[in-house]
Formats: structure tokens, C-alpha cells, sequence
């Protein structure tokens, strides 16, 4: 069995793409905003442990792929300070 892939393929000041196999998503920094901080390199670090679920381990951040896909079922909570 081959390691399930995940792949960021592009970043902007809105949003990152991720390609999961044949699919790919945009993942905007509204909806997600651990990732509008963080480094290019600590975005592409990312892992796809199981078919669902998406860990970047260098900010601590674990997302399900449907939450990604449908941000709206699933309302995301952040700490932020300032």
C-alpha cells in the first residue's frame, strides 16, 4: 500500500492549494487563519497520516479534508493574541 499524498502546490497573501490525489483545494486563510502566519516551509511540511486527515506538524495544525471542502459544516475556532 502506497502512502496516501498530499502536496501544496501554490500560496498566496489568500489562500494555499493542496493537491490530494486527483483533487485539488484551496484552502483560504479566512476560513483557516493558523496558516496566514505561518512560513512557506512550515505550509509545505504537511502530512496525510489517513485519507481524512491533514497534519502540519511544524504549526501544530490538524484539519480533517472535509473541512476543507466544506468550511461552513465545520466552524473552526482559533486562539489568536492582539
Amino acid at each position: 500500500m502506497s502512502a496516501l499524498a498530499a502536496e501544496v502546490t501554490s500560496i498566496s497573501k489568500r489562500c494555499l492549494w493542496l493537491l490530494l490525489d486527483d483533487e485539488e483545494l484551496a484552502v483560504p486563510f479566512s476560513d483557516f487563519p493558523w496558516f496566514k502566519s505561518a512560513t512557506i516551509e512550515q505550509l509545505c511540511n504537511v502530512e496525510r497520516p489517513t485519507e481524512d486527515h491533514l497534519y502540519w506538524p511544524a504549526i501544530d495544525v490538524d484539519l480533517s479534508v472535509q473541512s476543507i471542502r466544506q468550511p461552513e459544516r465545520f466552524p473552526l475556532l482559533s486562539k489568536t493574541t492582539g
